[in-house]
């Protein structure tokens, strides 16, 4: 797509506000927010209250876009796209918003003449926490694809209050604070009260000395109010629209008990409904936690499948067209409910019979898998079921009853087979399986990376997959280039698009014509001129927010994900360890003086995911304190990852460490977004990292470490002493932590990572691959060394991401489980 450099009443006309300034008159749209909605003179408006303002004009330009778009959905009939998420990590949305409507020549006339310091307004929208990494990421990137494709679709997920927590850094550890998202109201967000839509359960809920208690057998309802905000397609025609349910109680009220001073329990069940979407991620450490997420899962699920049905009905009376109308993707196993449920509607509701119901809802939904992790594909206990949704208990067991009949008739004796792929897990504590249940109750189930959807059919769900092989298939993530390359790294951006246009925002595979200058000395220079230029931007950013000082001229080498053992954050530390002590040995020892990045969350109850973090920052303490190695190495761990940090951080990265244990990582996203950047990969063997190497070539990356053969083999025998006893190197670092070292004022803080890494074996085999992971540094220090060569495999690894493109996960989705085609708006 060619884009013309318009002025900005051709924009304004564009977007159909005809002669309607959008700054520089009272009359203006910028000028109207401030006064009308905020009731201030302009000219003292704080930095937050001129961002909602800029934002609603922006909001404004969209609107008739977006309620065209609905329109077009309607007149047109066009069968539609429902995306489940529990999680959208969306970040920010004006400077995204901006670059996709085109509107930068707005902008840069509002900067002038406002005298609007830009960077400024746009700090004062919190990133969207509606997520907690990867998978709510994927969701946000999914939907700008679905609407730049022009394919009609909505994202259902809930409008928590309070998103993933705020973390920050005290005396090493992580701390935990709350992440009031909506103190301030969200300018983008509009509340649809009329489209609220009933949730009933079977129970009610008690409040009394400020505990909540359940009341089986006494039903209730919740209301679910939607709050709708624009997805803007690149280009500014598409606006579809992304729906987040906020739970509330029915009109009551009990003034009797208010009026006898019973306060709290007057409003005990407003209290009680609100609190079902307060939170992001309940704690699951806890009985209570666990409830509430389960409650949550079954909210979203009841809103979205009551508000898509009714609007299936507003234009068809035929159910057996809802297949051809309705195609429904459960993103993960969390909305896997949404097979009871519409089987229940259709059942219930529709009064259909047993068998048309459940083709209709095998047709309907898609499932996607996003994990191998055990603790991930959840199972819900029985008796929750029976306490809340008893209706919904009855529908899984005969669809399980079903099941296992067609399961003993197709292999007759084998009972293990039958009790793997129940949908019941019997024991102690009956539970209900939900991948399995999703998996029975779709057409589809999809990995997302090669080697995951592999070991999916193979290992995971090995049985089910060997029942319905028809419905497995794999569907590599992407990321979107619209915000993870355009809008993020402006001048690498820039840099490509003067030399093969700029076609590749809408088309990545386009970058593929980069690869002849990989070997052009003045695009190479143009590639590096662009990395330092974000190397010093992070840099000072760096400094004027936190008072950290960083050194562009160092390698800035990177790990930014959520903590977790499998993830490896502890290998990368250990790595660090091993070079500190090679040049507190050898002072003068040739090694590219490196800063190395840290970021990411644990979860507030897992406390050996904290140890690691408190690790990172202790050893980030003593290499800053040691002579000997400052100036050379720098450890620096980045509280509060999120969205925005990532858009900084990212196109600054020379590399990027995604170092799994192979057969663990289900496919990943941010080593796209460092691809993309140019950043050079080190890895192991694992999710969509593979795939990386086969379209850039092994040689432009460092792999390294076990394969998940490898793993899986060795799992038997393997013992992490024998790296301790017969690799000096690796001896010696692990001496150094347990020697407190790292923690002389907290003796045996570490002792955990010596259980870890020594007691309980070790199981993510960090110690197996921690030599090959120092040689596969070792290789890129020396590549490092040569800018020119550098610059040549880090340009090759950018013209060979155009795959990692969601636009082209998105076509997958469409054409092969959808069966979708656009919808343009004109």
């Amino acid at each position: 797509m060619t884009i013309n450099p318009a002025s900005v009443s051709q924009l304004l006309r564009q977007y159909g506000c005809g002669p309607i300034p959008f700054v520089g008159t009272e009359n203006a749209f910028y000028e109207r927010h401030l006064l009308f909605d905020r009731v201030i003179d302009p000219k003292v408006a704080s930095a937050r209250e001129r961002f909602e303002a800029f934002s609603r004009s922006v909001r404004d330009l969209l609107a008739q876009r977006w309620v065209l778009t609905k329109t077009t959905y309607e007149q047109q009939n066009a069968k539609r796209i429902y995306y489940l998420s529990m999680e959208f990590l969306i970040g920010r949305s004006l400077a995204n918003n901006v670059c996709n409507l085109l509107l930068d020549p707005v902008v840069q006339q509002a900067v002038q003449e406002k005298h609007i310091d830009w960077l400024e307004l746009i700090e004062q929208e919190p990133d969207a926490g509606l997520g907690n990494g990867g998978l709510g990421r994927l969701a946000a990137c999914f939907l700008d694809s679905m609407a730049t494709m022009q394919l009609p679709a909505t994202g259902y997920g809930l409008r928590y209050e309070y998103g993933i927590f705020k973390q920050s850094i005290v005396d090493g550890w992580q701390k935990e604070n709350a992440d009031n998202r909506l103190r301030d109201h969200d300018p983008w967000e509009v509340a649809r009260l009329h489209e609220n839509v009933e949730v009933k359960l079977n129970c009610s809920f008690q409040l009394r000395a400020g505990n909540f208690r359940v009341i089986p057998g006494r039903p209730s309802s919740l209301i679910g109010i939607p709050f709708d905000r624009p997805v803007v397609a690149f280009g500014g025609k598409t606006i579809n629209t992304l729906r987040l349910w906020a739970a509330a109680a029915p009109d009551y009220f009990n003034f009797q008990e208010f009026g006898t001073g019973a306060f709290v329990g007057a409003v005990g069940e407003t209290l009680e409904a609100e609190s079902l979407t307060r939170v992001l991620y309940p704690d699951d450490s806890t009985t209570a936690g666990k409830g509430l997420r389960f409650l949550q899962e079954y909210f979203l699920v009841a809103c979205s499948l009551a508000d898509l049905v009714r609007r299936f009905q507003r234009h068809n009376t035929d159910w057996d067209k809802l297949p051809e109308k309705v195609a429904i993707q459960l993103n993960d196993t969390h909305p896997s409910m949404a097979v009871a449920e519409l089987m229940r509607i259709l059942l219930d509701d529709a009064h259909l019979g047993w068998v048309q119901a459940w083709e209709l809802t095998k047709k309907t939904l898609a499932y996607t898998n996003h994990t191998l992790l055990p603790e991930a594909l959840e199972k819900w206990p029985v008796t929750w079921f029976e306490i809340f949704l008893p209706r919904h208990l009855e529908i899984i067991y005969e669809i399980n009853r079903r099941l296992l009949v067609e399961v003993r008739f197709r292999f007759p004796g084998d009972e293990g087979r039958v009790e793997r792929v129940s949908l019941v897990e019997e024991g102690k504590q009956r539970k209900i399986r939900m991948a399995n249940l999703a998996i029975v109750g779709s057409h589809s189930t999809n990995g997302v990376a090669a080697v995951h959807s592999q070991l999916l059919r193979t290992t995971t769900v090995k049985d089910l997959a060997e029942i319905f092989p028809e419905r497995f298939s794999n569907k590599t993530n992407g990321v979107t280039p619209r915000r993870w390359l355009l809008g993020a790294n402006p001048a690498l951006a820039g840099a490509i698009t003067q030399v093969i246009g700029d076609r590749w925002i809408t088309d990545l595979s386009q970058l593929n014509q980069l690869k002849p200058f990989a070997e052009d000395r003045s695009f190479r220079e143009m590639f590096l001129t662009s990395k330092r230029e974000a190397k010093v931007r992070f840099a000072n950013w760096l400094k004027s927010t936190s008072g950290q000082i960083v050194d562009p001229n160092t390698i800035f080498d990177c790990q930014i994900k959520r903590i977790h053992e499998y993830k490896r954050q502890l290998l990368n530390a250990l790595r660090i360890v091993v070079i500190y002590n090679r040049l507190r040995e050898n002072p003068g020892a040739d090694l590219m003086p490196r800063t190395f990045f840290f970021a990411g969350k644990a979860a507030p109850a897992y406390r050996l995911a904290k140890v690691i973090i408190k690790f990172i920052n202790n050893l980030a303490g003593t290499i800053d304190g040691d002579p000997a190695v400052r100036g050379r190495l720098k450890v620096v761990f980045l509280p509060e990852y999120n969205v925005s940090l990532a858009e900084r951080l990212i196109p600054a990265s020379n590399v990027s460490n995604q170092i799994s244990t192979a057969g663990y990582e289900a496919s990943g996203t941010s080593n796209m977004k460092f691809m993309m950047n140019g950043a050079l990969t080190v890895g192991t063997r694992d999710g969509s990292t593979i795939e990386m190497a086969e379209e850039a070539g092994e040689e432009n990356l460092f792999l390294f470490g076990l394969t998940v053969e490898q793993v899986e083999n060795s799992r038997a025998w393997y013992s992490p002493y024998w790296h301790y006893e017969n690799e000096p190197e690796t001896r010696a670092a692990l001496d150094l932590i347990f020697s407190d070292h790292f923690s002389r004022n907290e003796p045996g803080a570490f002792d955990p990572l010596r259980e870890t890494l020594l007691t309980f074996g070790d199981y993510y085999m960090h110690l197996a691959d921690l030599a090959s992971y120092c040689q596969a540094h070792e290789r890129l220090d020396a590549l490092y060394a040569d800018p020119g060569a550098w610059a040549h495999k880090a340009i090759l690894n950018v013209a060979s991401s155009g795959k990692f493109s969601s636009d082209r996960t998105i076509a997958e989705y469409a054409a092969d489980i959808w069966k979708v085609e656009p919808c343009p708006v004109l």
